[in-house]
C-alpha cells in the first residue's frame, strides 16, 4: 500500500479524536521530559561529586600500611601456627616513612599509563595562633608537582603557589582553617608536631578545594619544610600520590605497584566505595521512576487505539472491503501510534530542556562543602536521543496489539452487524 495514503488514513483519524489523540501525546511529553530533567540532574549531581572527590584525591595512594598484629616467631620462620595467642599487643616503633620513596616516584614517573606522580610527607600537627589551637594535617610537597595532580593554581583563593617556593618556611592553608583560626595571608602562625616542636610559618597563600574535609584540616609546606619539622633526613617521604591517564585502569595498576614495591597501594575506587554506591543507587531510581511514568503513558495510549479502533470499525471494514490487506489496517493504526509518539517526543525534549534550565538556576547553598552555587545540571546529546528512542520504541509497543487487532477484524460481520 502507498506510505502516503496510509499516512493520511492515519493522519485523518488522529484528527477526528483531537482531544484523545492530545492526551496520548501529552503523556509522552510529560514522561519523556520527566525523563530528561531528572536524568540530566541526577547525573549532573553524581558528575560534580565526582569531579570534586578526584579533583583533591588521586587514582592511586601508596603508603604504608603500619599493622598492630604481628606473627609469632614460629610463623614467621616457620610457617607453623603457634599455640600461644598473645592478646593485646602493643604496636612497635616502626618507621611510617616509604623506604626509597622518591626513587619509587621516579619510577612511577616512567610508566607511560601515569599521568603525574607527587610525593608527600603527612604529618598530624596542631595550629596555634593566639589563643586558638586546631589539629590539622601538614602536607610536604614539591608544589609544582601537586599543581600538576590537582591543578591547585586554579584553586587558589589569595597568593600564588610560586610563593611557596620562595619561602622556606611558608604554609599554604585551607580556607576553612584558615576562617576557623581567623588568619590571613601574611599572618604567622606556631606549629606544633606530634614530637612537641614548636615551629613558626609564614601564610603565603589560601586555597579553597570545595570539600570541607580538606579545607578545614590541611595545609601545604615545602617538603624539605615538613622535613626540617620532624627531624628528618632529606629521603623521609609517607606517601605517593599519582594520577592516570585513564582512571578506569586504578584497579589493576595499584594491584601491579602492590607486587612490585610491597606498599599498600589504594586505588580511588576502593577508598570511595561508600560514594560510588550511593551514584549506582541514586542511577537506579532514576532510571526506575523514569521508566515507570513512560509506561504509565504507553497504556494510556494504549486504551487510546483501543478505543479508536472499537469506533472505527466501519472504517476498518470499508477499508477491507476495497482491497486493504490485514498488514494495510495494521500499518494505518500503527502509524497513528507513531504519530502520537514523535509529537510527544518533540515536546517532551523542548519541554524537559527547559526544565534542566530552570533547575540549574535554582541557587544552591552547600555552606562551604562543596564549591557550587547552583543546582549542578548534565547536559548531555545522548540523553535527549535515549529519551526520544525510548518515547517512541514505547508507543510502538503500546500501539501494535491494537493495530494487529484491528487487521484480524471480519469486514463481512461489521457489515451485517
Amino acid at each position: 500500500m502507498n506510505f502516503k495514503l496510509t499516512t493520511s488514513i492515519a493522519k485523518t483519524h488522529l484528527l477526528s479524536r483531537k482531544k484523545q489523540s492530545s492526551v496520548a501525546a501529552l503523556g509522552v511529553t510529560f514522561g519523556i521530559a520527566m525523563f530528561i530533567a531528572m536524568t540530566s540532574f541526577m547525573t549532573g549531581v553524581n558528575k560534580l561529586l565526582e569531579e570534586t572527590m578526584l579533583s583533591a584525591s588521586p587514582h592511586i595512594h601508596i603508603y604504608n600500611d603500619i599493622k598492630t598484629q604481628r606473627p609469632s616467631l614460629l610463623e614467621e620462620f616457620f610457617g607453623t601456627r603457634s599455640s600461644i595467642i598473645i592478646q593485646h599487643q602493643r604496636p612497635k616503633q616502626e618507621r611510617k616513612d616509604i623506604k626509597n620513596g622518591l626513587q619509587i616516584a621516579g619510577l612511577i614517573a616512567k610508566d607511560p599509563r601515569v599521568a603525574g606522580v607527587s610525593a608527600y610527607l603527612n604529618s598530624q600537627v596542631f595550629y596555634n595562633y593566639g589563643p586558638l589551637q586546631l589539629s590539622g594535617m601538614v602536607s610536604g610537597v614539591n608544589i609544582m608537582d601537586e599543581d600538576r595532580l590537582f591543578d591547585l593554581k586554579s584553586k587558589m583563593k589569595d597568593g600564588e603557589i610560586e610563593d611557596l617556593m620562595m619561602s622556606s618556611n611558608g604554609i599554604i592553608m585551607g580556607s576553612g582553617l584558615a576562617k576557623k583560626l581567623n588568619v590571613h595571608k601574611g599572618d604567622r602562625l606556631n606549629v606544633t608536631t606530634p614530637a612537641g616542636e614548636v615551629f613558626s610559618l609564614n601564610i603565603v597563600g589560601i586555597f579553597q578545594m570545595g570539600i570541607g574535609q580538606i579545607d578545614d584540616v590541611k595545609s601545604y609546606a615545602n617538603i624539605s619544610t615538613v622535613q626540617r619539622m620532624l627531624q628528618k633526613d632529606k629521603s623521609y617521604i609517607t606517601d605517593v600520590h599519582l594520577k592516570l591517564k585513564d582512571l578506569y585502569q586504578s584497579k589493576s595498576i595499584a594491584k601491579e605497584y602492590a607486587e612490585k614495591f610491597g606498599y599498600k597501594s589504594e586505588d580511588w575506587e576502593t577508598a570511595n566505595a561508600t560514594v560510588l554506591v550511593s551514584f549506582t543507587l541514586r542511577n537506579v531510581i532514576t532510571g526506575a521512576t523514569v521508566i515507570t511514568i513512560l509506561l504509565v503513558a504507553g497504556f494510556g495510549i494504549y486504551n487510546i487505539m483501543n478505543m479508536t479502533i472499537y469506533e472505527k470499525m466501519k472504517d476498518i471494514a470499508i477499508l477491507k472491503a476495497i482491497g486493504f490487506r490485514a498488514r494495510d489496517v495494521t500499518m494505518i493504526f500503527i502509524t497513528q501510534a507513531l504519530f502520537i509518539g514523535f509529537i510527544g517526543g518533540v515536546l517532551g525534549l523542548f519541554f524537559g530542556l527547559l526544565m534542566s534550565l530552570g533547575i540549574e538556576r535554582i541557587p544552591f547553598d552547600t555552606g562551604g562543602i562543596l564549591n557550587i552555587d547552583h543546582m549542578p545540571v548534565n547536559f548531555e546529546l545522548k540523553f535527549y536521543i535515549y529519551g526520544i528512542t525510548f518515547g517512541m520504541l514505547t508507543t510502538f509497543i503500546a500501539g501494535l496489539m491494537p493495530s494487529r487487532k484491528a487487521g484480524r477484524i471480519d469486514p463481512v460481520e461489521i457489515i451485517r452487524g
